[in-house]
């Protein structure tokens, strides 16, 4: 008898295990389709056509996927060397280097109009998309009204989904082919919607703009890295050997804010290998020790880096520190091989 009302228990027991997570995911879709009727409204207000909003906004559909893939991000658990070590690979230099060499006139081109260096260019895209080959497979609006609907960054993609829908009204984004990233980010630079509106180009001069064509993706990420001030003559970052008399606060783990930037020339003295690095003294820098804040067990002064104005730059891109460090890193691998 007791093994009988046992076996009982443990499949109702079971049951609700798996009824849970469906009962879940409907409870998130119905609360969605509510707050999607509310924010049609917002949308309306901010002057988004009412024919955008009913063939384009009320057709998105809650994506559970994005949820998760927001909340397990391979800059919050992988550490620095395995990170950098899976994006900066030979294949992938390979590949950069044939994508150059067939796109040499453009490239070409393109570097000398905006001063922006092609082995950057390429790494960028070399990260973000493989070289085009990993584009994203998601619908952008829908992945935009998730994260929005979501309590974890609402505001910053409420702000990016109703540009979106403003560039669909513009006729400047074709809402047939907004397929990308989970985060919502599109072409072979990954752009958001806001860096879309203030950056993109039509460099080729056909009408349309195409993330997804060498031509415009390149001059678009080309005048974006341009404009927000990056340096051909200056360093991104370089690998240092901390001493352990380094104050904590000039350690800087976060990358919203790099902090206690000094010139190179006070920093030495805390740098072991100071004299094989070949830097300007007067070059304002920051220890980066991306490690320690993430990685169960790190070593606080292990790794660690000297970075510099670029560096930040490419954190305006992508705020991760290993993203950046992947970057420049690829960057200085291509510099090589071109």
């Amino acid at each position: 008898m007791i093994l009988k009302k046992m076996t009982q228990f443990l499949k109702i027991f079971f049951f609700i295990l798996l009824i849970l997570p469906q009962n879940h995911s409907y409870s998130d879709s119905t609360n969605f389709n509510v707050w999607l009727k509310e924010f049609s409204q917002l949308a309306k207000k901010e002057g988004v056509s009412d024919s955008t909003i009913n063939n384009t906004l009320l057709n998105s559909k809650f994506l559970p996927k994005v949820i998760e893939y927001d909340r397990y991000q391979p800059e919050f658990y992988e550490d620095t060397h395995t990170y950098i070590n899976k994006r900066v690979t030979k294949s992938k230099i390979k590949k950069g280097i044939t994508l150059y060499k067939k796109e040499k006139n453009t490239i070409n081109i393109v570097e000398k109009k905006f001063s922006v260096e092609k082995e950057l260019l390429l790494s960028l895209m070399g990260i973000e998309t493989n070289f085009g080959k990993y584009l994203g497979k998601m619908d952008i609006v829908s992945s935009l009204a998730t994260l929005s609907f979501d309590k974890r960054r609402s505001a910053f993609f409420t702000n990016e989904l109703l540009i979106l829908l403003k560039l669909i009204d513009k006729k400047i984004i074709d809402p047939k082919i907004l397929y990308g990233s989970w985060a919502g980010a599109f072409g072979n630079f990954q752009f958001m919607p806001s860096t879309i509106k203030f950056h993109a180009i039509d460099f080729n001069k056909n009408s349309i703009i195409e993330l997804k064509k060498v031509e415009d993706s390149f001059a678009s990420a080309a005048n974006y890295i341009s404009k927000i001030g990056w340096n051909n003559n200056e360093p991104c970052f370089y690998k240092i050997d901390l001493d352990n008399k380094i104050p904590d606060k000039y350690l800087n783990a976060s990358a919203k804010k790099i902090k206690n930037k000094r010139k190179y020339s006070f920093f030495k003295k805390y740098i072991k290998n100071s004299e094989s690095l070949k830097i300007n003294n007067d070059l304002t820098s920051a220890i980066v020790t991306p490690d320690i804040s993430i990685i169960p067990g790190a070593k606080k002064l292990k790794p660690a880096y000297i970075v510099f104005n670029n560096y930040e730059l490419i954190l305006k891109w992508n705020r991760s520190l290993r993203f950046a460090l992947a970057v420049c890193t690829l960057k200085n691998r291509l510099k090589n091989e071109i």
